[in-house]
């Protein structure tokens, strides 16, 4: 049996942008700041006969002052989830894998364990 791969047409804008991102346990992780597409170069135009790009990650990082007062932040400070791991897209966007093994989530695993766990009683789960 062959598995045809299905091409899903979506607005980018619309569907993706500023939506919250869920790991497979349905705990928030991000919210999407950009989307990285396959085939397109920065600055470049784009031709007119070209195939349509697809997307190759989701993006996260601090754009509000950019979206504000114009440009974009360097490609450095925004952190990447693959779109391989991504399994829906509705009201949220649903990952596939657990927030923990995403890159994404070293700000917040760093402060746990160097600054919250450090308090008394910091380590104890409150559920």
């Amino acid at each position: 049996m062959t598995r045809r791969k299905r091409t899903i047409l979506i607005d980018a804008e619309l569907h993706l942008l500023d939506r919250q991102v869920l790991d497979v346990d349905e705990v928030p992780i991000i919210v999407v700041s950009e989307v990285e597409l396959s085939d397109i170069e920065f600055d470049k135009p784009i031709p007119p006969n070209a195939s349509a790009p697809t997307i190759t990650a989701l993006l996260s990082g601090p754009v509000l002052v950019t979206r504000i007062f114009g440009g974009k932040p360097p490609r450095s400070r925004l952190h990447t989830i693959d779109w391989k791991v991504v399994s829906k897209i509705g009201i949220v966007i649903s990952l596939r894998v657990k927030g923990s093994t995403l890159d994404v989530t070293w700000g917040e695993r760093w402060i746990s364990e160097h600054v919250i766990q450090r308090i008394p009683g910091g380590k104890n789960d409150p559920h």
